[in-house]
């Protein structure tokens, strides 16, 4: 079994040369979905598809990277560790279960160090129903401008303006303005888009031509950002259901060691959030009982964090900023996002495989 370490990339091009790698040499089949815009260094975008296990397997376990680009230097390094872990592939496919890796749901924002799409897009807030009317979120309008300001640092007097709205509607509440959600400011936080990105089309693509077959669906979804630092936060991924939520907590609650959270019941470190790309699963594969979490590894507080996102919004709108500015800005949303460290590294894979396992047992059960 490799070393934690050595599954993690220190870039999007080197990534995706491990996973595919890693893959082929289990003798995975694997498919490549290009995208229309090239990379950092202008390598090939893509998000690349691996199943383990038979195609018509009734029970699909879906493990998904990089949903928030830049947030694929942790995924990927899970999922790259265990295509390569030769005792977890062999418990997957002792209990009837095929495993569909997705590497790099959004290729763009991992390679380029983004957290948004090419679009400018909150993949995990573009899942919306573009037909109705979209959600209209008015504390984030009185944010935007304080958010974004004419200049990067922030001078005193926006330092000391955000500061009072955090005083005044307290942390928890600041965050929600934020995060939730918005479709009002194309270059803004969070911003939800106005129709569905090129990671949504394909991600339903995908899901079309593997997931059909599935009598029983699971969703693992790796993401970084939230909570405390190097603990793996199980989030309910799935719409207000209790009784899907109560078959997470059984499958993934660990006896109440490792406990499942919920956004809708205000448990979650998240915030309740709009658009949401586990929506998909019951869109493409209705046919499935869909039970999925959302794997939050926690980097930094919280503050730190939507700083350094608003840092490289403001970034993306200033082009002409100095190098050694642009330099600081892209090296405080990867620390924001990827603790780079070989005690964080293990202690996510160790997390990561335990819910795998668990995953198993629970779809073995269904």
């Amino acid at each position: 079994m490799m070393a934690p370490s050595d599954a993690f990339s220190t870039s999007y091009a080197r990534a995706r040369v491990k996973f595919l790698e890693a893959a082929a040499t289990a003798g995975m089949a694997i498919s490549s979905h290009n995208h229309p815009l090239t990379g950092r260094d202008g390598e090939v975008l893509a998000m690349d598809v691996a199943l383990d296990g038979d195609p018509a397997a009734e029970r699909l376990l879906i493990v998904s990277s990089a949903c928030h680009g830049v947030e694929g230097y942790c995924g990927s390094g899970v999922q790259v560790f265990a295509v390569q872990d030769a005792q977890w592939r062999e418990h997957a496919r002792a209990a009837g279960v095929a495993v569909l890796y997705i590497h790099a749901l959004n290729p763009h924002g991992f390679s380029w160090v983004r957290r948004v799409t090419h679009e400018n897009v909150d993949l995990n807030r573009n899942f919306q129903d573009f037909g109705q009317p979209l959600p209209i979120n008015e504390a984030y309008a009185e944010l935007h401008e304080l958010l974004l300001p004419a200049q990067w640092p922030p001078g005193p007097d926006n330092a000391a303006a955000i500061g009072g709205c955090i005083e005044r509607r307290g942390l928890t509440r600041f965050q929600a303005a934020v995060s939730q959600g918005q479709h009002a400011f194309a270059d803004g936080l969070f911003f939800g888009g106005v129709e569905p990105t090129w990671s949504n089309r394909t991600l339903r693509e995908v899901l079309r031509r593997h997931g059909r077959q599935a009598r029983h669906l699971a969703w693992i979804d790796l993401h970084t950002g939230l909570g405390e630092t190097g603990l793996g936060e199980r989030i309910f991924a799935s719409r207000d259901d209790a009784v899907g939520l109560e078959r997470a907590r059984d499958w993934w609650g660990g006896d109440g060691q490792t406990p499942v959270t919920s956004i809708h019941d205000g448990s979650s470190s998240s915030s309740m959030l709009t658009g949401l790309m586990w929506n998909v699963a019951h869109e493409e594969c209705p046919q499935a009982q869909y039970t999925g979490i959302a794997m939050e590894y926690g980097t930094v507080p919280i503050e730190e964090v939507i700083g350094a996102l608003r840092g490289d919004h403001w970034l993306h709108l200033h082009p002409e900023a100095p190098e050694p500015l642009r330099a600081a800005i892209k090296a405080r949303l990867l620390a924001a996002f990827y603790v780079d460290t070989a005690q964080w590294k293990a202690t996510v894979v160790v997390q990561a495989r335990q819910a795998l396992f668990q995953a198993v047992t629970g779809l073995s059960s269904s």
